[in-house]
Formats: C-alpha cells, structure tokens, sequence
C-alpha cells in the first residue's frame, strides 16, 4: 500500500483549504453539507456518516 499525503488548514470561518498530492482545492461548508471546488457534496447524515455526491 502507498504512502498517501493530505493536508487541511483552515482560511475562514467555513473555509478550508485541502493540500494533497494530486493538487489543491477549496472546501465551504454551511451547517451540514459541503461543497469543494471540484464539484464534490458532501452531506453529513448523522456523526461519522456522510453522504458523497459525484
């Protein structure tokens, strides 16, 4: 199994900015969805289960 790389720093109130091998992105967040600058959704359902859309 490889080594994977992923970083998270924070940029705003309900911003952040995701580092990783394959590149940069941006990721807001309002209450429990969230949406990142390639297009990903994510719904948080209940704690620790998310829903992903693309």
């Amino acid at each position: 199994m490889g080594i994977l790389f992923r970083s998270r720093r924070k940029v705003g109130s309900n911003l952040w900015l995701n580092l990783a091998k394959s590149g940069a992105s941006l990721t807001a967040r309002a209450g429990r969805a969230s949406v990142n600058s390639r297009g990903r959704v994510t719904v948080r359902l209940a704690k620790g289960i998310t829903w992903r859309i693309k």
